[in-house]
């Protein structure tokens, strides 16, 4: 059985970091409550509320709430891990794929960054079923980043003071110490999404998203965590890999 222990019995530092040459900020921690106080403070409204995914067979998925609209996944970037990267990324070059020209897509270029991409990128591909403030700073941000290519939304994000300031408020709220700025970590953050039928992987660390074939609203966390655990089994001897869903409250 594949079975995460709940976040608030955890004593592993779920984090982001990766090397990235420029800005830095505190990695986040991959705590649902940090995560939706994160996006409540950008202007986010509550009727969708990230929660904890406890283990990733049927008799665990059945009590996630539903409809699922985005899932994160925290894992760590290994050797193995590397390499498949690099070999997906030259098979996807040489064969192609499809990808809708609706998916909200960005770069990272932000060193600990990435657990606030993924929200970003969890949010800004469900706009159509989440609700925001008037004056929303998240909202603002889509709305005027929609039409950049990825690598201009990373320098767009580079410059967005409202984001990186919650961004650094909600690093100090885990229940762990947030490690410093500097600190090595190796672990990451990615989210899947549902855009026009198709599950869509999204990490900005990768030049574009990757396509993981068909999905509907009432597949799509089985369907994603199906892509999870091809991750976990990348890497058997690891056990630092953190599942959290974005239902609707």
């Amino acid at each position: 059985m594949t079975f995460f222990v709940p976040y608030a019995q955890a004593k592993v530092n779920s984090f982001c970091s990766l090397k990235m040459d420029g800005q830095r900020w505190l990695p986040l921690e991959a705590n649902p409550d940090v995560m939706n106080q994160f996006l409540r403070q950008l202007g986010l409204l509550p009727t969708w509320q990230f929660g904890d995914v406890y283990g990733l067979d049927p008799e665990l998925l059945s009590i996630v709430p539903r409809p699922v609209c985005a899932v994160l996944l925290l894992f760590p970037v290994t050797e193995k891990y590397e390499s498949f990267r690099l070999d997906e990324e030259k098979k996807i070059q040489s064969d192609g794929q499809q990808v809708s020209p609706d998916v909200y897509f960005m770069r990272q270029t932000i060193g600990n960054a990435c657990g606030t991409i993924g929200l970003i990128h969890a949010v800004a591909n469900n706009q159509e079923r989440l609700e925001f403030e008037s004056d929303s700073p998240l909202k603002k941000f889509l709305l005027q980043s929609s039409k950049l290519s990825p690598d201009e939304k990373a320098v767009f994000l580079e410059k967005d003071e409202s984001i990186r300031v919650t961004h650094e408020s909600s690093a100090q709220e885990g229940q762990t110490e947030a490690p410093s700025v500097d600190e090595k970590v190796d672990l990451h953050f990615i989210a899947f999404v549902n855009v026009g039928g198709h599950l869509y992987e999204l990490d900005g660390r990768k030049p574009f998203p990757i396509v993981h074939g068909k999905t509907t609203e009432d597949t799509f966390l089985e369907d994603a965590t199906k892509v999870c655990k091809q991750f976990m089994a990348r890497d058997p001897q690891e056990l630092r890999f953190t599942v959290v869903a974005l239902s609707k409250a």
